[in-house]
């Protein structure tokens, strides 16, 4: 049907980005909403244990999570490949494909993250008092990585196809569900923090059934059994984009753990100004994750179609507003970024100026260079919409080593404060590997 797709191989470029690109906006705003109330239950109905216990394996979360997106996000790129291409067949078969090699690959690191998971919490010095509840609540989502899975990719297909307003819906309605049953699961039933968790699967579900019954409605996706028939040659092309990207997103989740190691060195005061200008993160990036997964559908679908004079000047428009958004988002932080902070920084608090003092250094300084976090984005995107997921996973290993780099060196110099140049050391480093490449690969496009 035609409301639940769109070919973006013809029409007007930048108001279909803009429009592609609003819903994802508003998709991160939710799941910003749904985090914030999630960790205030937990916080406030489970107390001080429970909610460092969520704390402990944020990073363990972000490595999960990033390995399932990288994944399917490599199997949305070929989906998007062949829509453009009007290749229904073809089509059909990926996504056949991609379903038999998710429920595997789902099930291998189901089981590999439940060995791991508690070793790896001893190697992070996770307290003796909050192990078991860590461990319990990220056993728990590793257990329902089928879900996690399933969401991804069917919400990346429907991406691929050029409808980012269902996945959007899907998340409205996960968020509230999500919200609803971490009272009843928390205040009502006292499951306590695995009672988060479970209410995070059924959410999972709910969306991924929300966006399933959408799927069922288009018939170019529509397979059959045969279409389930694993080709060896098409896994292959399928797992050779989808794993660079999860090695990708696994990378930087680690570099996080290494840097979170060298933040608690620097003593409490410093661990809170650094927290409250991450909490602030996702509304740094919110445009750039948007209109990076809209140029990637977009040049995908224009690559399948081959329509190269097109990808060009999509990409153009696209670049532009995006970076002007990213300097309206720093001006706006730099002038008004103390406000912002109150948020989570009490001025009553005995260290709350330092606290102020430091948390605005660096997000000052986060919002300076803004413009380098977007065009990481933007390249990075544009190049995985091309086919090529290596030199993605390649600048990934360039922000590690630049963000580790930077954490641990940094600091023997100019003290603590020398980990704040970690973050936008770490977006130069990957830039410096994706602008040239990005360059090269449009000045060979005729």
């Amino acid at each position: 049907m035609k409301e639940n797709t769109k070919n973006m191989t013809e029409g007007k470029t930048l108001p279909m980005l803009i429009k592609f690109a609003l819903p994802l906006v508003a998709g991160n705003v939710f799941q910003l909403m749904y985090t914030f109330f999630d960790t205030a239950i937990v916080g406030k109905y489970l107390g001080v244990q429970a909610l460092a216990a969520l704390g402990a394996v944020e990073y363990l979360i972000w490595l999960l999570y990033g390995m399932v997106q990288g994944i399917t996000q490599g199997f949305s790129i070929k989906m998007s490949q062949d829509f453009g291409a009007g290749d229904v067949k073809s089509l059909k078969q990926v996504v056949g494909n991609s379903v038999v090699l998710s429920i595997i690959t789902s099930i291998f690191l189901l089981a590999l993250g439940i060995l791991t998971s508690k070793p790896i919490l001893l190697l992070l010095h996770t307290p003796k008092e909050i192990l078991p509840l860590s461990t319990l609540y990220i056993n728990i989502l590793f257990a329902g990585l089928p879900v996690i899975f399933a969401y991804n990719l069917l919400a990346g297909l429907l991406r691929s196809l050029g409808n980012s307003k269902t996945p959007l819906h899907a998340v409205i309605v996960s968020s509230i569900i999500n919200i609803a049953l971490d009272l009843i699961f928390v205040l009502v039933f006292k499951w306590g923090i695995a009672g988060a968790a479970i209410a995070t699967l059924i959410a999972q579900i709910a969306a991924s059934v929300f966006c399933f019954v959408k799927l069922a409605k288009i018939p170019q996706v529509q397979i059959a059994r045969r279409d389930l028939h694993p080709s060896p040659s098409l896994c292959k092309k399928l797992y050779l984009l989808g794993l660079p990207l999860a090695v990708q997103g696994s990378i930087i989740a680690v570099g996080g753990m290494i840097v979170e190691f060298v933040v608690n060195s620097f003593g409490v005061t410093f661990i809170a100004a650094y927290v409250a200008v991450t909490k602030l993160y996702g509304l740094l990036d919110i445009a750039a994750t948007s209109f990076g997964f809209a140029l990637m559908t977009f040049v995908g679908q224009n690559h399948g179609a081959k329509l190269y004079g097109r990808i060009k000047s999509g990409t153009k428009s696209g670049m532009t507003l995006s970076l002007t958004c990213s300097i309206i988002i720093a001006v706006i932080m730099i002038v008004f970024g103390k406000t912002v902070l109150t948020l989570f920084v009490s001025k009553g608090d005995a260290n709350g100026g330092q606290v102020m003092e430091t948390a605005y250094s660096y997000l000052r300084l986060m919002s300076i260079f803004l413009p380098t976090l977007y065009l990481l984005w933007l390249t990075r995107s544009i190049i995985q919409g091309l086919g090529n997921t290596i030199i993605p996973m390649v600048s990934g290993i360039m922000e590690f080593v630049m963000r580790t780099g930077s954490a641990l060196v940094l600091p023997i110099f100019i003290g603590s404060n020398g980990i704040l140049y970690a973050e936008v050391l770490a977006w130069i480093g990957a830039d410096l590997v994706l602008i040239p490449a990005f360059i090269h690969m449009f000045r060979k496009m005729k």
